[in-house]
């Protein structure tokens, strides 16, 4: 191994070398700079060795503790925002995967995030500098600058939008070929060895050695660089890296690591430019006032997104190499076993031992030193899951993926919501976990009701940590929830940080300033008191109620007025079954239900296709909802139920109703027992006279209730079959649509019972007819032929 001896920090005092008169000795490989000068170190000169690495490489992160182990540098020096140096020492608490959240304070939305996980060389060079008590610093661009250049650049991205395509094509031609290149660098080694596969490539080549070849990885990213040109981005990031490392030599630290991706291995080790010029490049930088803390991660996010421009698709695959010192592919199938052992499947040692042989088989013929992910994948699907792709698909997500979310430690600095969730989770007993988690509350315990509490109020403050599934039945004690914490859920916490320092008290303050806001529809703010009192939120209840009652008077649309009545009526009872009631909101569901019953009837006329399908929506909501209330003892001795139901008969009475309408509140009224013509009333819209189309409608309409009705009513079987048998071909055809979009909707056991009911009715005339005398019967027909004025026939 050979010493790179460059002018690595021109423009800073130089302190002398051996063998290389005032300059430093900077190496791409750590190991050349360390056996070049032996015993250097502060008494001799700095020595900088810049260890270029893949993020989150399991061989380059046990490389990496190998090196540092031997280098024994006093100040490390790593890829990342320099603003979270302070937070370096809480690493030996975490739990990783773990990440660096930063954000600026009052728009959390400007956010970025750095993961961490075992198998991150930049994770276990932190681990190595807390345990021995070196200095770690990181040395990329800060974080406050970064998100400001984020901030330009997506102002910029929309004005692009507006400028002329053309243009725009012409600018991506001409960023050319390097762009490509410094965008993935291992893809264009590997394509260079003749890999199609980037991932396969890095695996033979360094994960499979058992150590990492600094220098050649310096050298091979030096040719790849040859001739490239950074962005504006790039270049400043690179150029605040080498001030960070001038900074530190010049505190006088003589051996120095750095800890960098390789594709900026040449930019730190090569003749490097003044520090006049690198400063030239930082002048003027955009800033915001960035704060930094750890937060948890997931093996999921990490294979989906990375802040790093090399992500993985495999991370449980990579935890396995990197904690799998001996016998990697033994051990994986082996755990592969057990998972599909755990579904049932019947999986024997002897499968194990074969695929193990298969997979070692693969690698063999295909010239790999090591079988990878794909050899064992294969071996997995042919022996272990037998073929069945299901089988594989679990193997994916249980193991190549993971489950893993990592965890911060109670010093990690939080906002006061963040922490007060992390009391609560404690408290009730719901761990944040990265798989779903189904969960059932019986709300009339204590602790589960706490836990619907917490959940919803989270909901109100855009933290979707549960799912509420449709299994709660109206009226009902139970609720089913579906958990899965994200990392982004901790930046939603920042975000709300304003509002309180608790849960309860940011949801409350969340619904005060949705119900304040103009821009807040009716339907909305129905649902806001909803969630209030399903958040048991009543320092909030009566803003909201207010602004409520104040939109209610003033809007004149009785579609919104139907769109709002069923939340605020939910409320009403679910207030009254959780122990919250709302003073004052019977009085307001009295109201909009008056003002529906008058506007109803001028909201039904002139409506096309679309606009009746959208305001039936609406009528059976609000009828739905009417039949939940109840009389509350005010005075009033007819139900609210009554009213309505006689609206609807006086509106179904009209004569320009559109079909869809007029078959549906005709079901309505017969399923409540307010009609007694409902059979006159279908031989009328299914008349000669009628269009076809509207008759279909009105059928359409009718039947939504479900088609069970058809079964027990032979009359209005009947009406339903002559109609259908009385129409032309053509007009069967217009019609079908409609038709098959009703009878569709049925369930499988109604279709089967209506075609009974029709095929008996069938053969039943047919006996009838085949009573009839034919001879007797002969002087009747050449009657009514003569009528007709057909004798002949």
């Amino acid at each position: 191994m050979s010493t790179l001896p460059v002018p690595g920090i021109p423009g800073e005092p130089a302190v002398p070398v051996p063998g290389v008169p005032g300059e430093p000795t900077v190496s791409g490989a750590g190991v050349a700079g360390g056996s070049a000068v032996p015993g250097a170190g502060v008494a001799g000169g700095p020595i900088v060795s810049v260890l270029g690495v893949r993020h989150h490489g399991p061989g380059s992160a046990r490389a990496v503790r190998q090196e540092l182990e031997r280098l024994r540098p006093d100040a490390i020096l790593i890829e990342g925002p320099p603003e979270a140096d302070p937070l370096v020492t809480l690493a030996p608490e975490l739990e990783p995967p773990v990440a660096l959240l930063a954000h600026v304070p009052g728009a959390p939305a400007k956010a970025a995030f750095w993961p961490f996980a075992a198998f991150s060389p930049e994770w276990q060079a932190i681990l190595y500098g807390t345990a021995t008590g070196v200095p770690v610093r990181f040395c990329d661009l800060p974080a406050a600058h970064s998100l400001a250049e984020s901030e330009k650049r997506d102002e910029k991205r929309d004005e692009d939008r507006d400028e002329d395509r053309g243009e725009a094509e012409d600018e991506d031609e001409g960023r050319g070929e390097t762009s490509g290149l410094r965008a993935d660098p291992i893809g264009s080694l590997a394509a260079a060895a003749g890999y199609d596969d980037p991932e396969r490539w890095w695996e033979d080549v360094v994960e499979h050695r058992g150590d990492t070849p600094f220098e050649v990885i310096a050298e091979a990213m030096a040719a790849v660089r040859e001739g490239y040109e950074p962005d504006e981005r790039e270049a400043r990031r690179e150029a605040y890296m080498r001030k960070t490392l001038r900074a530190a030599l010049k505190e006088g630290y003589g051996r120095i690591a750095v800890i960098c991706g390789a594709w900026h291995v040449p930019a730190l080790t090569g003749p490097l430019p003044s520090a006049a010029k690198d400063n030239a490049i930082l002048r003027g930088l955009p800033k915001v006032k960035a704060e930094l803390t750890w937060v948890p991660w997931t093996y999921g996010r990490l294979a989906s997104w990375s802040g790093y421009g090399a992500g993985i698709t495999s991370p449980g695959w990579y935890h396995h190499l990197f904690g799998a010192t001996d016998r990697p592919v033994e051990r994986w199938l082996a755990e592969a076993a057990a998972v599909l052992r755990e579904e049932g499947l019947a999986v024997s040692s002897a499968h194990v031992i074969e695929s193990v042989r298969l997979a070692h088989t693969l690698a063999a013929l295909r010239g790999r030193p090591l079988a990878g992910l794909g050899e064992v994948t294969e071996a997995a699907r042919a022996v272990l899951c037998e073929g069945d792709d299901l089988a594989v698909e679990l193997i994916q997500r249980r193991m190549v993926v993971g489950d893993r979310l990592g965890q911060v430690s109670d010093g990690t600095p939080m906002v006061p919501l963040q922490r007060d969730l992390r009391d609560q989770q404690r408290r009730l007993r719901l761990r944040p976990e990265a798989l779903d988690r189904e969960i059932d509350l019986d709300l009339r315990k204590p602790l589960d009701l706490d836990r619907s509490h917490l959940l919803h109020r989270l909901g109100l403050l855009g933290v979707d940590w549960g799912a509420l599934g449709e299994s709660r039945g109206k009226g009902t004690f139970r609720e089913t929830w579906t958990l899965r914490w994200r990392p982004e859920h901790d930046l939603a916490l920042i975000e709300q940080a304003a509002l309180g320092t608790t849960v309860a008290g940011a949801a409350a303050q969340r619904a005060r300033d949705l119900a304040a806001t103009d821009r807040t529809a009716l339907a909305e703010l129905t649902s806001l008191v909803e969630q209030c009192l399903l958040a048991d939120l009543p320092q909030a209840l009566p803003e909201v109620l207010a602004a409520l009652s104040a939109r209610a008077a003033l809007d004149t649309d009785v579609t919104h007025l139907m769109a709002a009545l069923p939340a605020m009526v939910r409320a009403h009872r679910y207030g009254d079954v959780r122990g919250t009631p709302a003073e004052g909101l019977a009085v307001i569901v009295r109201s909009m239900l008056e003002r529906i019953r008058v506007g109803l009837p001028v909201a039904v006329t002139g409506l096309d296709d679309d606009a009746a399908a959208g305001l039936l929506k609406h009528v059976d909501a609000v009828h739905a909802a009417v039949a939940l209330l109840e009389t509350d003892g005010a005075g009033e001795e007819v139900s609210p139920r009554s009213r309505w139901l006689v609206t609807l008969r006086g509106v179904s009475d009209r004569q320009d109703l559109h079909g869809l309408i007029e078959g549906r509140l005709t079901r309505i009224l017969l399923d409540a027992g307010e009609l007694d013509d409902a059979g006159d009333r279908m031989a009328r819209a299914m008349s000669r006279g009628q269009v076809p189309a509207r008759a279909a409608a009105w059928v359409e309409g009718f039947l939504a209730g479900g088609g069970l009705l058809l079964v027990h009513d032979p009359r209005l079987l009947s009406l339903v079959d002559g109609w259908l048998t009385g129409l032309s071909g053509e007009q069967f055809t217009d019609v079908l649509p409609l038709l098959r979009r009703t009878f569709g909707g049925f369930a499988a056991p109604e279709r089967r019972a209506i075609g009974e009911r029709v095929r008996s009715a069938g053969s039943g005339a047919r006996e009838r007819r085949q009573d009839v005398d034919e001879r007797r019967a002969a002087a009747a027909v050449a009657t009514v032929l003569a009528i007709l004025g057909k004798e002949d026939g």
